[in-house]
């Protein structure tokens, strides 16, 4: 997925690295945050110098690198300056040392004096060999700062640089960007609010070889679902086809033909409007009924319009079909007009060629299927099925606003804004 180089512009990142075989990785995100418009500012333990070199990260941030040997205070090069300017602190790699000490409030270099300093919420992305990770030590460290301000992106099971398979190494860079662009970018409006989201073309059976499409891609419902998560919306994915890169934390679930969708559907809208229990807290054992929003359902799969008659088990073989094929047909159910729409907004996406009655047909669709809103899309040449751009008129009863093409992520963003004014 494209990331709008003004994704971050304007928020400023303190990254602190420690020292873990993990922390070549921190040069890829400090890229990603560089390239999203963000200014990083790097912090360094006296261990990670072991494993990269600061000049790296001066090369990539364009900004000294604060460690222990280097620390002034005749300007703002110091622990304490540093974290008043940051917007975020995101510490990845962390060590279970460095968890521990965090923990504890334990201040024995820089980049723990930068974290006891820093008032924010602190990002962490912990990466420790998996009996590390899981001693109960750093277990209890993990929780206790999982209430003092820290969020902890979960580590991932894969073979780690003691060759040995198991849990304990870092999230990958672009998760741990996503994770942060959350905590940049989300507001009161999409916080908590659950969301649904359906994309792709459905496919349906001929038999157990062929099936009958659309041309939809998926990538406009996998750039506003990935819009909706940075908002920081609770977000359930329903599509046919995925964009690589989505943040894992969004819920996904992968279908293909329209009753399967439909039944997926069915569930996430009963689930969404149910009532959200709170956490216990420290001081109450029994969770609470928090009041929940009102839901949202973004209707973006290309739901076919026709179905086989008689989809066939097995190949059909051309031997027996002959020369020509005549498939039987008949019209599908439709999943935007008979889903129960009572109590979730409804913001409905359609796609048309002909410029003559597209707004016309959009706005039918308001009275006739019983939606809150319309995101018309006109296909041409010049805006075809499948592109990484894209331009849409979002039609309410409020009146019709034209958002100009522009990288799906930044189109969903803007859209994010009109459907939260339904």
């Amino acid at each position: 997925m494209q990331i709008p180089s003004n994704l971050l512009e304007g928020k400023k990142i303190l990254l602190g690295v420690t020292g873990s075989i993990a922390a070549y990785k921190s040069l890829e995100l400090l890229r990603l945050f560089i390239k999203a418009g963000a200014e990083v500012r790097v912090v360094m333990s006296p261990s990670a110098k072991k494993f990269v070199a600061p000049l790296s990260f001066e090369a990539l941030s364009r900004n000294r690198v604060l460690d222990d040997t280097n620390e002034s205070w005749a300007d703002d090069f110091n622990h304490i300056k540093i974290s008043q300017w940051a917007d975020l602190f995101v510490i990845a790699p962390v060590t279970a040392n460095t968890i521990a000490k965090l923990a504890n409030g334990i201040a024995d270099t820089i980049l723990t004096q930068c974290a006891l300093a820093y008032s924010g919420v602190k990002l962490i992305a912990p990466s420790a060999n998996t009996n590390m990770i899981q001693n109960p030590m750093i277990q209890a460290s993990q929780k206790m700062l999982a209430i003092a301000n820290y969020e902890i992106i979960n580590t991932q099971t894969k073979e780690l640089a003691c060759q040995v398979v198991g849990d304990g190494a870092m999230a990958e860079p672009l998760e741990i960007f996503w994770h942060s662009a959350r905590v940049l970018l989300k507001n009161d409006y999409w916080m908590d609010r659950r969301v649904i989201v359906t994309g792709g073309g459905t496919i349906e059976k001929l038999d157990d070889v062929r099936t009958i499409s659309n041309r939809s891609s998926g990538k406009m419902a996998s750039a506003l679902a990935t819009a909706l998560f940075v908002r920081g919306a609770d977000v359930n994915l329903i599509s046919t086809r995925f964009e690589v890169g989505l943040p894992t934390s969004i819920h996904t679930i992968d279908v293909e033909s329209s009753e399967e969708m439909g039944e997926y559907l069915t569930d996430s809208i009963r689930i969404a409007k149910k009532g959200k229990l709170s956490k216990p807290s420290l001081i109450h054992d029994e969770p609470i009924a928090l009041i929940q929003k009102e839901p949202f359902l973004f209707m973006a799969a290309a739901v076919s319009d026709y179905v086989p008659t008689h989809p066939q088990n097995g190949k059909l073989k051309k031997e027996i079909l002959g020369e020509s094929w005549n498939i039987a047909m008949k019209q599908n159910i439709d999943l935007l007009k008979s889903c129960n729409k009572e109590g979730i907004k409804t913001v409905a996406f359609k796609a048309e060629t002909d410029p003559a009655v597209a707004t016309q047909n959009a706005q039918n669709l308001l009275i006739n299927k019983g939606v809150d809103a319309v995101c018309l899309n006109l296909i041409d040449d010049s805006n075809p099925f499948g592109s990484d751009t894209n331009a849409i008129d979002f039609i309410s009863a409020n009146g019709s606003l034209t958002l100009p093409k522009t990288d799906k992520l930044s189109l969903a963003l803007q859209l994010l804004d009109e459907a939260s004014t339904l």
